[in-house]
């Protein structure tokens, strides 16, 4: 069947080859995924239907551009799977730079060895520098310590650069190999950004509380009982901030400052950022625990709103309620004018993902590049 396929492909491309350009892939890793093309002729976009590849064959694809198209003067591309955490790759896990054809007409042929899953694998060789910053950070808001991670970029003592800012919870599952529901991975995720150039940022991770996460998380008196985060709030803002913008190569503005996490750690973060949007003008919240709180007031009366940037992303396995509450929360950060400009939130919605590391640690550098770099 293959050869017949490949027998009536060559056909219809000498008979249209004057007219159009067909680019043939061979690929020697064969997957379910769709092949998609990206390139300076659509912005870059990763799931264009238009630049969808058809299968002709075991490891085989062809695109035929339309006869009316209207190339660049150089046409740049690559192949995907559909997102850049799919992106293609060498037979030895490196990054393959953009393709590139001064081609109209004609067959062009073109081969990928490997794709990239889940943005793996990674260059040791990029991997952030992981530093302690203390295993006892006094918390004086809560009478407590607490062991707080810096991740630096790899060539942080060589550099000289100030960096961006974010602020995650829950360091115990950001990435930790031996913590018991997995992690995010996000030092093996920085290091694949930092080698397709995406962009450099300094992360602060803190760890919960263990038993008293709950309560460390929770704000005021909700269905969880009362909690203290309130003052776990003035903690990251008002004490370790500032000390973090003392003792790094930080860009201390609001508009590179971001804080972020998961679950019960994203709720809090919408807090953190509610509260004090003159300090944070990120917000990064996976599969927030809305349902601690059904009526969030948001207050606008800040005149420090404009440019602040938020990243919301649910999964549709997560619980019957996760993507109404999300939406909800999205619309009314809109209606209550708290973002002025609604293109600053980007909501993204996997209608398979679950709630768990796995899935947030894909999103994590969709989020970092979306809210700090926003690179096509």
């Amino acid at each position: 069947m293959d050869s017949e396929n490949n027998a009536a492909v060559a056909e219809e491309q000498n008979k249209d080859s004057n007219i159009s350009l067909y680019i043939i892939l061979k690929t020697d890793e064969e997957d379910a995924r769709p092949v998609y093309i990206s390139g300076n002729f659509n912005n870059w976009r990763t799931q264009d239907k238009e630049f969808m590849m058809e299968k002709i064959g075991s490891n085989s694809y062809h695109y035929k551009f339309p006869h009316e198209f209207n190339y660049p003067v150089e046409l740049l591309y690559k192949f995907t799977k559909g997102d850049w955490s799919e992106v293609e790759i060498d037979s030895e896990g490196n990054r393959t730079e953009n393709r590139s054809t001064t081609m109209h007409t004609g067959v062009k042929e073109e081969h990928v060895a490997r794709w990239r899953k889940n943005w793996l694998p990674f260059k040791q060789s990029f991997l952030p520098q992981v530093q302690l910053i203390s295993d006892e950070f006094e918390i004086p808001q809560l009478n407590k310590t607490r062991k707080i991670w810096a991740l630096l970029p790899h060539d942080y003592d060589n550099s000289g650069a100030s960096y961006p800012v974010m602020y995650l919870q829950d360091a115990q599952n950001l990435f930790n190999e031996a913590a018991e529901f997995g992690n995010w991975e996000i030092d093996k995720k920085l290091a694949v950004m930092s080698e397709y150039k995406i962009g450099k940022i300094i992360v602060i991770a803190v760890e919960h509380a263990e038993e008293d996460r709950i309560k460390e998380y929770n704000v005021g008196k909700t269905v969880l009982g009362k909690g203290q985060g309130k003052k776990y709030i003035r903690f990251v803002t008002d004490t370790l901030k500032p000390f973090v913008d003392q003792h790094f190569r930080t860009k201390p503005e609001r508009e590179f400052t971001g804080i972020g996490g998961s679950s019960l750690g994203g709720l809090i973060s919408i807090f953190s950022g509610l509260r004090n949007p003159e300090v944070y003008g990120k917000l990064m919240i996976f599969s927030p625990s809305l349902w601690v709180v059904p009526e969030l007031k948001i207050d606008s009366k800040s005149e420090d709103l404009e440019d602040t940037k938020i990243y919301l992303y649910a999964g549709g396995d997560e619980s019957k309620t996760m993507i109404q509450h999300i939406t909800k929360f999205q619309n009314d950060l809109v209606s209550n004018h708290f973002v002025a400009d609604k293109s600053n939130i980007n909501l993204s919605i996997n209608r398979e993902g679950k709630h768990t590391e796995t899935f947030w640690s894909d999103e994590f550098p969709k989020a970092i590049e979306w809210l700090f770099f926003q690179t096509k």
